[in-house]
């Protein structure tokens, strides 16, 4: 439940009111600046309260952009201002304190708050304390405490002018978007999100078809019959479709929540890799083994993934860019089409699934995978290096923030810590620019070079594991805030993953490479839960866990350990178990974490994730 005060005295016929109640919110009247206070005291403690002025004109849909996103704990409009329980105790101060007068409104038709007004007072008050007050860009929208008879009317021409629901559907679709999404989703599946609110149901419920109608596609690409695949082409992209209209209604009813972005981000993960088991098992009823390709499909997008985060957590804190790459990117975001073919090139998820989806239905799994993974190596090429291009021209250090995202998610266990710890003096001596990524790079290729060269079955990548654990040590034994030290994780990704598909795929026995599938689907999901504590600002798991599940370093030498000492068959049932475990592990504590966690509401706002 929420309340809305309103203050000074009713003006005749205005719907101010009727919009609030139709917002969720109980409606009183503070009789004088006493009674406002008390009133807000009176609030319940948990619930939402918001002061608003019996002046205000506004769009019902600016009331509900100010008045009820749940990710801010206090937000304000000229006219209104609101704090959830968070902000409670400082929107009393505010209250409380002299007028400081009004804080600047945002652009667009809130053209400026007025002297005399209590909530704009009140906002001004919150913000001098130092208290983050959002204020929502309302663009055409109207939200404005007029002065007099002839401000009111050119008020209330203003409002009659825009359709707020015109612009409710307009801005439920994200700014940046894929070429696919853009065009060819989202001019109708806003309305579904429209008709999907309308009969109540919630972001979470959508994202959960989204995820069923992906795992039934899955299941017909695996019956191995074109019927099947042409059935999994046409649901995959239906669920591509949910999955958009999951955001949209999040956006169109302002229904964010932490378990929300928690698995919009990973059940895409989810449909993705479970899609293609689905077409590994259809090949393989026809006779072609693709496990290979699928897995190597699946540690592509997922180190693509892992650069991509690791990029911009290093430069989470950082100034402006201006090197040449950037003013470049700049000059060509001024030609229109270059922004479309820039962001096709980079093959984000919409144009990924269509693609998958066509290919499905009309060719082979064989073919899919490999225009798949041609396609997405020519785009982790294009985006790794134009990142290499603005890392290199960087100016300043990177912040201790940075240091400590970037060591999480090198996702380092004991092996490497004691290796770190033992190892801290020489690393000093590395140079900053490529002291850590070349300690990674030294470790990545001796693990995949000894594993794919070497006898199969014998010690010897068992052996170079070990090198590797003391390389990744050295590789994190001091801050990596260097220019490319965000390289340490996709490269320590590439190696882990890299290697279990190497001996999976030299182990004489069919079912290592599914049983290395699995492996891998589990340590990538650990990943990922990491990126995604360390985005909604909670940071990452618990180190019990990473310890608990090895680290990085150490499942690369219980791999190797169990490819030199397991016939090929044992050695298919120890990848199994240990997927298992990790599995399980990870699971349940991710699963504890989101639905408990005391993060704050997130939603992924900056564009179509790759």
């Amino acid at each position: 439940m929420s309340t809305a005060i309103l203050t000074g005295p009713p003006v005749a016929g205005e719907q101010l009111p009727s919009d609030l109640r139709a917002l969720g919110f109980t409606v009183v009247t503070a009789a004088d600046d006493g009674d406002l206070a008390a009133r807000v005291g009176a609030v319940p403690a948990g619930e939402r309260v918001a002061v608003v002025d019996t002046r205000l004109v506004a769009h019902r849909h600016a009331l509900r952009l100010a008045l009820t996103d749940p990710r801010f704990p206090a937000a304000a409009v000229p006219g209104a201002v609101t704090a959830q329980p968070a902000a409670r105790a400082a929107l009393l101060r505010a209250l409380a304190a002299p007028p400081a007068g009004p804080a600047a409104p945002p652009p667009g038709r809130a053209a400026r708050a007025t002297a005399g007004c209590v909530p704009d007072a009140a906002a001004a008050a919150l913000a001098a304390a130092g208290e983050q007050v959002h204020r929502p860009e309302l663009g055409v929208l109207t939200a404005t405490v007029p002065e007099g008879p002839g401000e009111r009317e050119q008020a209330l021409a203003a409002l009659a002018e825009t359709d707020d629901e015109q612009v409710r559907l307009r801005t439920a679709v994200k700014a940046r978007d894929g070429f696919f999404t853009t065009f060819f989703v989202s001019p109708y599946s806003r309305y579904l999100a429209r008709w999907c609110a309308r009969r109540g149901l919630t972001p979470n419920q959508v994202t959960t078809a989204s995820l069923v109608t992906a795992l039934i596609a899955a299941g017909c690409a695996a019956t191995g019959t074109r019927p099947g695949f042409a059935a999994a082409g046409l649901l995959l992209l239906f669920s591509f479709v949910l999955d958009c209209t999951d955001g949209q209604l999040a956006r169109y009813s302002l229904q964010y929540s932490t378990l929300g972005a928690w698995l919009d981000a990973t059940f895409d993960r989810a449909k993705e890799y479970a899609f293609y088991a689905g077409l590994a098992l259809g090949a393989a009823r026809g006779g072609d083994d693709v496990w290979a390709l699928a897995l190597a499909a699946m540690i592509l997008q997922t180190v693509r993934h892992v650069v991509d985060f690791a990029f911009n957590e290093a430069d989470h804190d950082a100034p402006g860019n201006a090197s040449p790459a950037a003013a470049l990117s700049g000059r060509l975001d001024s030609v229109g089409w270059t922004v479309w073919v820039r962001r096709m090139i980079v093959l984000p998820i919409g144009e990924r699934w269509a693609l998958i989806a066509v290919l499905t239905a009309l060719t082979t799994p064989r073919t899919v995978f490999t225009v798949l993974l041609i396609g997405c190596a020519l785009a982790a090429c294009y985006t790794t290096a134009g990142r290499l291009l603005r890392s290199l021209a960087r100016r300043g250090p990177r912040t201790v923030r940075a240091g400590r995202a970037l060591a999480d998610l090198a996702d380092s266990g004991p092996l490497a810590e004691a290796a770190a710890r033992a190892l801290r003096a020489p690393a000093r001596t590395l140079p900053a620019l490529l002291g850590a990524p070349a300690a990674a790079l030294l470790a990545t290729a001796l693990i995949l070079l000894t594993a794919s060269l070497t006898p199969s079955g014998g010690p010897w990548p068992a052996v170079a594991a070990l090198g590797y654990a003391a390389l990744s040590g050295l590789a994190v034994a001091r801050p990596l805030t260097g220019p490319l030290d965000w390289l340490v994780p996709p490269l320590f990704r590439t190696a882990e993953y890299g290697t279990i598909l190497v001996l999976a795929a030299r182990a004489e026995t069919d079912g290592a490479l599914p049983a290395a599938f699995g492996l891998v689907a589990a340590a990538a999901y650990h990943h990922y839960d990491t990126v995604y504590r360390i985005r909604g600002g909670t940071g990452a798991p618990p180190a019990w866990l990473v310890r608990a599940v090895g680290g990085q370093e150490g499942r690369v030498l219980a791999v190797t350990a169990a490819a030199a000492l397991l016939p090929a068959t044992g050695f298919t049932i120890a990848l199994t178990a240990l997927a298992a475990v990790i599995a399980l592990a990870v699971l349940i504590e991710s699963i504890r974490f989101w639905v408990s966690s005391g993060a704050p509401a997130v939603h992924d706002e900056t564009g179509e994730p790759a």
